[in-house]
């Protein structure tokens, strides 16, 4: 194994999901994971390779606590990767706007980023180098029916990620998106429903996150995207956007040549006729 940015790594959503995936996965390579969540398990675990998950109380939605977490982190530890894998999804018509619902969407799944960003990138660029990985999602780049503001805040993060990426490379520090399809974790059953049952798009609304919930429910499960991710921490210089799954990276692959209405004409029939 080679450790080309360090062993330590700093990981939000790590109580869950990919999150806690791939911090077991590192952690089963050799890496220390700083596994941060706003509920996180009581104990330390060491792994035989050397590895071990360090468990962090951290909130992404709160600078206070972001400040808090990471400053006791770096206090400690040479922190060389960072991954950001809290993330949080609603079913809502993308009309109705649920101020706190969608506030908290965005304040977990994009400015979460920033907040601790905003803490440990000054470290990687100071020690001269390191990782910054972004898990967003392939609904970043394919508009899903009643997801709209969960793809809005996937999308944002495609585009940050690619522009942090290019101001980041003079000082050594490489900027990754891993944007995963339907996968079976916990998301699907943390998921709230921001509407009304008196709502016109109701019964439409229910129909199509169903549709979805049960592809989520036979997608791959979490340990594919953290074997993504431990490639990515071996690689010198790792892709701006790795696609999960086969499936998904044909389709994002053909999305650049066909045109909107015929991919329209697809995720309607997916999700919203028969």
């Amino acid at each position: 194994m080679k450790y080309l940015y360090g062993k330590n790594v700093f990981l939000t959503g790590g109580s869950s999901g990919i999150g806690r995936a791939a911090a077991e996965l590192l952690a089963e390579n050799g890496y220390t994971v700083f596994a941060a969540s706003r509920n996180p398990p009581d104990t330390v675990r060491d792994f035989p390779g050397g590895g071990g998950i360090r468990p962090v109380t951290l909130d992404v939605r709160d600078q206070l606590s972001v400040d808090s977490a990471t400053e006791a982190v770096l206090a400690q530890s040479d922190i060389g990767i960072v991954i950001h894998s809290a993330g949080i999804g609603i079913a809502c018509p993308g009309e109705e706007f649920r101020a706190e619902a969608v506030g908290n969407i965005m304040e977990t799944n994009f400015t979460g980023v920033l907040r601790v960003n905003s803490r440990i990138l000054p470290h990687l660029r100071q020690r001269g180098g390191g990782l910054c990985i972004i898990i967003g999602s392939v609904a970043g780049i394919f508009p899903v029916p009643f997801q709209a503001h969960y793809c809005s805040s996937k999308a944002a993060l495609d585009l940050f990620s690619a522009a942090l990426r290019m101001e980041l490379r003079d000082y050594g520090v490489h900027v990754c998106l891993i944007m995963p399809g339907d996968m079976n974790t916990n998301f699907t059953d943390s998921r709230t429903y921001e509407i009304d049952e008196k709502s016109p798009y109701y019964e439409a609304c229910v129909s199509a996150v169903r549709k979805m919930e049960k592809d989520e429910q036979r997608g791959s499960p979490p340990v594919s995207a953290a074997r993504a991710i431990l490639r990515i921490c071996g690689h010198k210089n790792p892709p701006r956007r790795t696609i999960i799954g086969l499936g998904y990276k044909l389709l994002a692959f053909l999305g650049r040549f066909l045109p909107d209405r015929l991919i329209e004409a697809v995720l309607r029939k997916m999700y919203l006729e028969g």
